[in-house]
């Protein structure tokens, strides 16, 4: 119990902040189960009148009417409940699925390396559906079964103390049988939506993966993958159903046995007249609602250890520290110290309040501070985990302000590595990185990654319009500037040749465009408000290498004094940058101009040179393929 109620903590501001419409809620069900509890008491003064042969017509109508009456109280109260606590067990899942979200937001990439897309998605649905019915249907047959049962017991203790001892006497055993079980159900559900987190990631990786399943044929295979995912999910269903399915024949027999012990003792007490008619059947109705309380422990257990197991789970996500992060350790150790200065601030507010003043008289201000965005990374070593071998090893490279720096070297060398490093997708120790010489990890997150427009190697389109993809929720911008980022990403002429132009809806993950349509949208996305820092990770390698040399002039042209990264394995392309830097194992082997570098005839030398070599040979083997296939002229 301990550790359910510890599962469930993190809940508790939900219950405050909404906690009048809990009372409300709260109330309405007590008063309904105690109208419930008023109507045998009215039985059994009818019965014992009708017994006497006291009973009149008018009596007897009088009866029905309170009857009535506390059914339509009832009715209407009912109502009230159920929407106050159903819909704060509606709250809590929004709110626990906001906070889900928006914890995964800020957790690193490191973790959703070592995590299943599946899991989460089935923590976001599954986990949280049990943890609503938990905190509504569970709540609501918790409080129910507690005060029935409570009152129920007393009531029957009133009418006859002995015939309640003996009616109660399976309980104990119910108990023992339902601390067993519960502890079965717990450990079961735990591996239920462990396993269902499986099958989730199974479904979703065999439908992302649909064309290349369907390419080659493995249409089978992939349905043998999922049909063991699925009959491994069954059999732990089926474990937990044989627990699950002990607790209402239980139920059933210890409340049967009762009544039918109270129907043989209760009748000969009513024969003997030690008890009333209308005493024997009042029992019986309170021992009819006692069966409810006695059953609903069975189905409280289980959906308070649904909900408890997947409340944990959720915890687990919840209790993940993100890796990178802005410096708020360092700022909480200075919250003692700045509760000492309180009053010097205040007396520091004033101060600057005056000081406003006379700025605003002044008639001239001192220019704004120019960002230059120089980038400086100093002995730079990057290792990932689990790996072998360090990605990146002592890197130290300048970028001035303004300058456009290209990437070059063989597939693995290290260059996306590097490139994910600045805006901290991956962390780099402190004092390795810095922007105009300020420290990237000083820098708050959220102004490091807006300054630097990312082009990524992935393509990520999402299934919404063109113009929301390009815009990606950016408020402000006219349509003159989205056009423009369009146009340099020579992606304009081909949206508006579409049905709907920018407001054509896209499918999942962009798949009604072609590849090299689908990467120019996401550098229309990276360049549309310009960044101080642009960062292209072989962002054209869909695209033909002309259209890409074309592409690249028009971006480059536009961003004269912004700096400017870029990665591309066509190194022809890249042979106008400022700066060329050679990697080879995650080391800086070379680093200079295309001229400087070729002059030196090492590794971007006999790269180049390769490159320009295959480019030969296939130009040669087009001409000879053409020459063959042209007819004859004398034929």
């Amino acid at each position: 119990m301990k550790e359910t109620i510890r599962n469930f903590r993190p809940l508790k501001v939900y219950f405050v902040r909404n906690k009048w419409i809990l009372a409300i809620g709260m109330v309405s069900l007590l008063v309904v189960d105690l109208l419930q509890l008023l109507i045998p008491l009215v039985i059994r003064k009818a019965i014992d009148s009708l017994t006497i042969k006291t009973a009149t017509s008018i009596m007897l109508l009088r009866y029905g009417a309170v009857i009535l009456a506390i059914a339509l109280t009832m009715a209407l109260l009912r109502y009230v409940w159920r929407h106050c606590l159903f819909g704060l067990s509606r709250k809590i899942e929004e709110g626990v699925r906001n906070q889900l979200y928006t914890h995964l937001q800020t957790l690193s990439l490191s973790y959703y390396h070592r995590t299943k897309t599946g899991d989460l998605m089935a923590r976001a649905i599954n986990d949280i559906n049990a943890v609503r019915m938990a905190t509504g249907m569970g709540l609501v047959a918790l409080t129910d079964g507690l005060v029935l049962g409570i009152a129920a017991v007393g009531f029957m203790l009133y009418i006859n103390y002995y015939l309640t001892l003996i009616s109660i006497i399976p309980a104990p055993v119910l108990i023992y049988f339902t601390r067993i079980l519960t502890r079965r159900m717990s450990t079961g559900y735990e591996k239920v939506q462990a396993v269902f987190s499986d099958l989730t990631e199974r479904a979703r990786e065999a439908f992302a993966g649909i064309r290349v399943v369907k390419a080659y044929a493995r249409e089978t295979w992939t349905y043998g993958k999922m049909e063991r995912e699925g009959a491994r999910y069954i059999s732990e269903n089926m474990r937990l159903a044989k627990s699950i399915s002990l607790f209402l024949p239980l139920m059933t027999i210890f409340t049967n046995l009762g009544l039918a012990i109270v129907i043989w003792l209760g009748g000969r007490l009513t024969i003997l007249g030690h008890i009333t008619t209308g005493d024997f059947v009042a029992f019986i109705s309170y021992l009819n609602l006692l069966t409810w309380p006695m059953m609903a422990i069975g189905w409280v257990a289980n959906l308070i250890q649904r909900g408890s197991a997947s409340m944990r789970r959720l915890n687990r996500v919840l209790d993940e520290v993100p890796e990178i992060r802005d410096k708020v350790p360092e700022i909480r150790d200075k919250v003692p110290e700045i509760r000492d200065k309180v009053p010097e601030i205040r007396d520091g507010v004033s101060e600057m309040r005056d000081g406003v003043s006379e700025v605003r008289d002044k008639s001239t201000l001192p220019a704004p501070v120019k960002i230059k965005r120089e980038i400086e990374f100093r002995n730079v070593n990057l290792k990932y985990p689990n790996a072998t071998s360090e990605a990146i090893k002592g890197a130290t490279l300048t970028i001035a302000a303004g300058q456009t720096a290209a990437l070059a070297g063989r597939v693995g060398s290290g260059k996306t590595s590097l490139l994910h490093l600045l805006p901290r997708l991956y962390e780099s120790p402190r004092g390795t990185i810095f922007i105009d010489g300020v420290d990237i990890r000083d820098i708050p997150l959220s102004a490091l990654r807006e300054s630097i427009g990312f082009v990524t190697q992935e393509v990520i389109i999402f299934s919404d319009t063109i113009r929301n993809n390009v815009l990606f929720g950016r408020r402000g911008i006219s349509e003159e500037i989205l056009k423009s980022a369009l146009k340099r990403a020579e992606i304009y002429e081909e949206v508006m040749a579409l049905d709907k132009g920018l407001d054509t809806l896209l499918g999942e993950r962009g798949i009604t465009l072609s590849g090299g349509q689908r990467q120019r949208l996401t550098i229309a996305r990276a360049i549309l408000l310009d960044p101080p820092i642009l960062i292209m990770d072989d962002a054209l390698s869909m695209v033909d290498t002309r259209t890409e040399e074309r592409i690249l002039n028009q971006i480059l042209e536009s961003r004269k004094g912004k700096t400017n990264l870029i990665v591309s394995h066509r190194l022809p392309t890249i042979s106008r940058a400022d700066l060329i830097v050679v990697l080879e194992k995650g080391k800086l082997v070379e680093m200079g101009d295309h001229s400087t570098l070729m002059a030196g005839g090492r590794e971007y030398a006999k790269l180049y040179e390769r490159q320009m070599l295959a480019q030969e040979l296939e130009i040669n083997e087009v001409r000879n393929t053409k020459s063959e296939t042209t007819p004859n002229s004398e034929m």
